[in-house]
């Protein structure tokens, strides 16, 4: 039996034969045959445009191992998003671990009930209506106020624009979600798809990428949400090393009849690559703690093993990552403030585990900037939750 499901799950991954989801009419499109991810419906180049423009937009990124727990339905998603006091243009957020990495899970048919309670929670984040009061007050979400002339008004500098999904793809635990603002969509062509498993024989989902690609004006982006090889042991790192480099040559979006579009991830204007990377501090455990304790972020970050890769490698040459000032993102216990193998509950466990930044955003392309890059304290999972806001000039 294993064998059969073992064959027929690789069969179906190189054929690239899942859909993935989304709002807008002749998004939901298969990925079987190369090109018909392509929406040419509306083409800024193919316009004659006499005068360019640039324009600057924000990019809200975010990524969080979730543990293989599904969200609590009171989940507030809201601070994390921050959509009305920071509002973005572009959110794109990736999950790993969104179903339990199992056999069953990995090797079975792809279940999209979690995927749609994550959406679901995405879309009433980011369409909530807010209204203020003249003071700034948020006074009713639901109700206009009444001006001392008796006119009914809401500051529309509280209030979210309409969000709409453009992507939503889930490969076993990893799933990406990718939202715009609804007057923004007609502006994004050449959306397309690209999913690479490099877990278990080198090819199932439990560990690999889902990549998003579509030229916004004209400027190609490349959003690929990873979850790498774990583990903390010599040589883990150089697996890490190897996942990345397969998801960099795998990867392959279409091509098109009436454009050449790029077709790799590197080819692209901007790309933001983030997930679960898991690389690790390479410091014995005890030293590690106890910097950590201290808060001495540059000692450890000197050896971190995803800097000394941005520094010295040659899988993320070139790539940048923002200044690191808040804790290691892993590994705690579930519903806690401590680090795993530390003193939870007045007993230690044997199992341990250095905590780390496994969780990560990095981008190429010279018209980003970085605003911010920090983490959240959501204590679902094992992991940390990580976000960054970008500016895009296009």
């Amino acid at each position: 039996m294993w064998p059969r499901l073992v064959a027929n799950k690789i069969l179906k991954t190189r054929l690239g034969s899942h859909n993935f989801v989304a709002d807008f009419p002749g998004d939901e499109t298969s990925l079987d045959a190369p090109g018909l991810n392509d929406h040419e419906s509306f083409n800024p180049k193919s316009l004659n445009i006499h005068h360019k423009h640039t324009y600057t937009y924000k990019v809200f990124v975010s990524t969080w191992n979730v543990g293989g727990v599904a969200p609590p339905q009171d989940l507030n998603m809201e601070d994390w998003l921050d959509a009305c006091n920071t509002p973005c243009d572009i959110y794109v957020l990736g999950f790993q671990e969104v179903i339990p990495l199992i056999a069953t899970n990995v090797l079975g048919r792809e279940n999209g009930k979690t995927s749609t309670k994550w959406n679901c929670l995405i879309r009433e984040a980011l369409n909530k209506k807010i209204y203020r009061s003249r003071d700034g007050q948020i006074e009713n979400e639901v109700s206009l106020f009444t001006d001392e002339d008796g006119s009914r008004w809401c500051n529309m500098a509280g209030h979210q624009e309409s969000f709409g999904c453009i992507v939503s793809k889930q490969m076993v635990g990893i799933l990406m979600s990718v939202w715009v603002r609804s007057e923004l969509r007609p502006y994004i062509t050449h959306l397309s798809v690209s999913y690479v498993g490099c877990g278990i024989m080198g090819c199932l989902g439990n560990k690999g990428s889902v990549s998003v690609r579509f030229e916004l004006h004209e400027m190609s982006f490349c959003f690929v949400c990873t979850h790498l090889a774990s583990g903390d042991k010599e040589g883990d790192k150089r697996h890490r090393n190897l996942n990345a480099t397969q998801i960099f040559s795998r990867t392959i979006f279409p091509g098109g009849s009436s454009i050449d579009l790029p077709r790799k991830i590197l080819d692209h204007d901007q790309v933001i690559l983030f997930g679960d990377l898991n690389y690790r501090i390479s410091l014995p455990e005890a030293r590690t703690r106890l910097l950590v304790d201290k808060t001495e972020w540059n000692a450890l970050l000197r050896n971190d093993q995803l800097r000394t890769e941005l520094m010295d490698g040659q899988v993320f040459e070139g790539w940048h990552e923002g200044k690191i000032n808040f804790s290691p993102t892993y590994k705690y216990y579930p519903n806690s403030d401590v680090y795993y193998g530390g003193d939870h509950q007045g007993k230690k466990d044997k199992k341990r585990h250095a905590p780390a930044w496994c969780d990560r955003i990095i981008w190429l392309g010279d018209r980003l900037k970085q605003q911010l890059y920090t983490r959240g304290e959501v204590k679902l999972s094992d992991h940390r939750p990580v976000k960054a806001i970008f500016t895009a000039q296009v």
